[in-house]
């Protein structure tokens, strides 16, 4: 876990004794004195998060925190506001101005400890997506997309439902997002709710002791739960609880007499930070899927393919089967740009893919490779099973004309080389590039041949 620590605090005993606590929990603190020092520091030395005192000689501890949030570089930074004022329009100052949380300068260390370890953890997994996302962004996949933000579902969830329609009642006036009321079990459903809550209040002793915390880890373990944010309401204010709800995965930890406008914008900085890391999460998904993808056809592209087709190749060594691999053509498809022009082509190219993604089986690949050269892949296929599936490809090319609009149907043709991988041939043992060679080799036949056929590779024949 990374762990650089820039600590903000006009008072240098201050200073000098959160270095020395934190140092001995093996961070790696650094400081500043006022609030330009924090700003300067923050840019230059990219902390993992900022411990800030709202008392600075230069400027207000608020100031510095929306001015930290202003700017894309220290935007996304945590910020634990730590200060010797408790008085709930500090408080409710800072979270307002971006603070992550506020916490008195009488915090236990332990408790102290678990909030830096969970907001760390929560830095470092972002970051981690955002280093997975570069590569993406660098090739000039996963622009972001401006668009309406859709509202956040809130599920409380309490032992008693008095106690959780009062939460509602406190959050309704200050969040427009949707809330319901709801119980553990259908908390734990995967059908119960759909989409998943993007956030979970969850009541700590929820039936028993410990019972919210043992909810929490329920849901941190279920794929459509896992990315909610989850903070945990106590009745006490405790810290042993605090510590342990922060070190177990919650988001938050608020106390039931906390001031409502405080819960409120607690809850609106887990929705704010949810949707940020769901969009991260999306756009690294969504990048590596068009990593992969032909933007014009939607199938797979060649990197893809060859990849996909190594594990079909190590399967089929693996259990003894056969496979098949088509290599597609389409005939003098170049006429059709030039008579039509390139967007009527690429309707064509379109529509063949859609035929022949038509034609093949579930579980079979199909790939654009080249231009107007698609590549299908049939795993578990002997030449018995694979010559009907490449015939029937090309009738489903040649069977229907083309509509190009202001123009007559066009007919086109395809011409398909057909290798077989197979284990008793020792064909698998060879590199994937070679049992590609086999159906192109093929498919050359098959054009010199007078095209629109299927032309089988003399080592599957």
């Amino acid at each position: 876990m990374s762990g650089k620590i820039l600590i903000v605090d006009d008072v240098a005993t201050n200073r000098i004794v959160y270095k020395v606590k934190l140092g001995a929990a093996c961070y790696a603190p650094i400081l500043a004195a006022d609030g330009e020092g924090c700003l300067l520091m923050a840019r230059q030395a990219k902390p993992d998060l900022i411990s800030l005192d709202l008392v600075l000689p230069d400027m207000p501890g608020t100031e510095v925190l929306r001015r930290l949030r202003a700017d894309p570089a220290t935007a996304a930074i945590p910020v634990v506001v730590f200060s010797a004022e408790d008085d709930a329009a500090s408080r409710l100052g800072a979270l307002a101005a971006g603070a992550d949380d506020y916490l008195t300068k009488s915090v236990d260390d332990q408790t102290l400890l678990a909030r830096l370890r969970n907001l760390l953890r929560e830095r470092e997994a972002i970051a981690e997506l955002e280093s997975g996302g570069a590569p993406i962004r660098a090739l000039g996949f996963a622009e972001p997309v401006a668009g309406f933000q859709r509202l956040g579902t809130i599920a409380l969830v309490s032992h008693r439902p008095e106690t959780a329609l009062r939460w509602r009642r406190d959050l309704r006036g200050q969040l427009p997002d949707k809330m319901m009321v709801i119980s553990r079990e259908a908390a734990l459903s995967d059908t119960a709710i759909t989409p998943a809550p993007d956030v979970f209040v969850i009541e700590y002793d929820l039936a028993e002791p410990i019972g919210g915390l043992r909810l929490m880890s329920e849901l941190r373990s279920r794929a459509p739960t896992r990315h909610a944010a989850i903070c945990i309401v106590k009745h006490s204010r405790g810290s042993a609880e605090s510590a342990m709800a922060f070190d177990l995965g919650a988001n938050d930890v608020v106390s039931a007499t906390d001031d409502p406008r405080e819960f409120g914008l607690r809850i609106t900085r887990l929705l704010e930070r949810k949707r940020a890391t769901d969009t991260l999460r999306a756009s690294v998904r969504d990048g590596l899927r068009l990593a992969v993808i032909d933007p014009l056809t939607g199938l797979f592209n060649r990197r893809y393919a060859v990849s996909k087709l190594a594990e079909i190749a190590a399967e089929a060594q693996t259990t003894g089967q056969p496979f098949a691999v088509m290599v597609v053509d389409l005939d003098r498809f170049k006429d059709v740009n030039d008579r039509f022009g390139h967007p009527a082509g690429d309707a064509v190219l379109t529509e063949v893919a859609r035929r022949m993604a038509a034609n093949i089986r579930h579980g079979d690949l199909l790939a654009r490779i080249g231009g107007e050269e698609f590549l299908i892949a049939l795993p578990e296929a002997d030449l018995s099973m694979a010559r009907p599936i490449a015939e029937r490809l090309c009738r489903a090319v040649q069977d229907m004309p083309f509509d190009i609009p202001g123009f007559a149907p066009l007919a086109l043709t395809a011409s398909i080389g057909l290798a077989i991988g197979d284990v008793k041939t020792g064909w698998v043992e060879q590199p994937v590039a070679s049992v590609i060679d086999q159906a192109d080799q093929a498919l050359l036949v098959a054009k010199s041949a007078g095209r629109n056929q299927v032309t089988i590779s003399k080592s599957a024949a």
